[in-house]
């Protein structure tokens, strides 16, 4: 059985030209981009450095205990 997440990125038109965009769902994934498709792949990477840098502190954090760590697939 796959399991399915859906996020919702928000893009808003700036004032002063371009997009801000971040993910509704996820605090701290935010990012601009002069176009929507700049946008759109700054919010992925975006999500990618945040959600590796998350598990980079997990590793760390629990370095010294006992934990079962395994992979959550995301099903588009």
């Amino acid at each position: 059985m796959k399991t399915q997440l859906k996020l919702t990125a928000v893009f808003q038109e700036a004032e002063e030209g371009g997009y801000i965009a971040f993910v509704e769902e996820i605090p701290g994934i935010n990012t601009q981009g002069d176009t929507l498709e700049e946008a759109k792949a700054n919010l992925l990477e975006a999500l990618h450095l945040v959600t590796e840098t998350q598990r980079m502190l997990s590793d760390k954090e629990l370095k010294d205990t006992r934990f079962i760590k395994e992979p959550l697939e995301l099903a588009s």
